[in-house]
């Protein structure tokens, strides 16, 4: 975590008003009155943008082109590390919350980001627990709101290569007939998995989107399975050049 620590150290000098501000927006009850989502998303992206010049951290994206025109979908990318929810935060033009598991509401800072963004809690050890989530989050969808979900479960710790896609991680996506967008991640886990300080450029890829139409007739499993191939196929593209 040496790269978090120079993060904090190059914007001291704004910690405190960030701090306070990120503190307001996702605790207070108050701050829905004065602060609509997309103000929040933006805030969060200003702190994120900020962290990631500091932490000499570059994102470099692609495929803006195929986020679908309405509200309403949900991203699935593989799952690298700790930084790759600030990675798609600082480069996504719509506001987005996250399936995110609970241990992470232990984490500070983070904890305060996820209540910001409205973030929905799973308990991988309770089943109906988890399943309440990915309907609740169906629910969600179908109202407009845009979602992030790590169908991995848990950080590869291997790199640029995935862990296999759970079919349950899919179940919300086709409750609610919406667009899946599978995101590719590469070299996400350099920032925070590695003991490095070193300049990091994460590439991150906005994939094809599989709508409704396209998916109606699988199984989750295959969904899943079919995701995590895009994927693949884009990494060892992108590791070829």
């Amino acid at each position: 975590m040496k790269r978090l620590v120079i993060m904090f150290l190059r914007n001291f000098y704004v910690l405190p008003y960030y701090f306070v501000k990120l503190m307001y927006v996702s605790v207070s009850k108050s701050y829905a009155k004065k602060y609509n989502e997309e103000e929040v998303f933006q805030f969060i992206r200003k702190i994120t943008k900020r962290a990631n010049r500091g932490g000499f951290v570059k994102v470099e994206y692609h495929g803006m082109e195929n986020l679908p025109d309405k509200n309403g979908y949900v991203m699935f990318p593989n799952h690298q590390g700790l930084y790759d929810v600030l990675t798609i935060l600082e480069v996504h033009p719509h506001p987005f919350t996250v399936v995110m598991k609970k241990e992470l509401m232990n984490i500070p800072l983070l904890k305060n980001i996820f209540l910001a963004l409205k973030a929905l809690e799973i308990d991988r050890e309770d089943i109906k627990q988890s399943m309440q989530v990915i309907m609740e989050m169906a629910k969600q969808v179908q109202q407009g709101r845009n979602f992030l979900i790590f169908a991995e479960g848990t950080r590869s710790k291997n790199g640029n290569k995935l862990l296999e896609f759970k079919g349950g991680s899919f179940k919300g996506a086709m409750k609610a007939k919406c667009p899946i967008v599978p995101v590719a991640l590469l070299d996400s886990y350099k920032v925070f998995d590695t003991h490095s300080i070193s300049p990091v450029t994460v590439k991150l890829y906005y994939l094809e989107p599989l709508y409704y139409e396209d998916y109606k007739d699988m199984k989750t499993v295959e969904i899943a399975k079919y995701v995590k191939e895009q994927i693949e196929k884009k990494i060892a593209e992108v590791e070829g050049k």
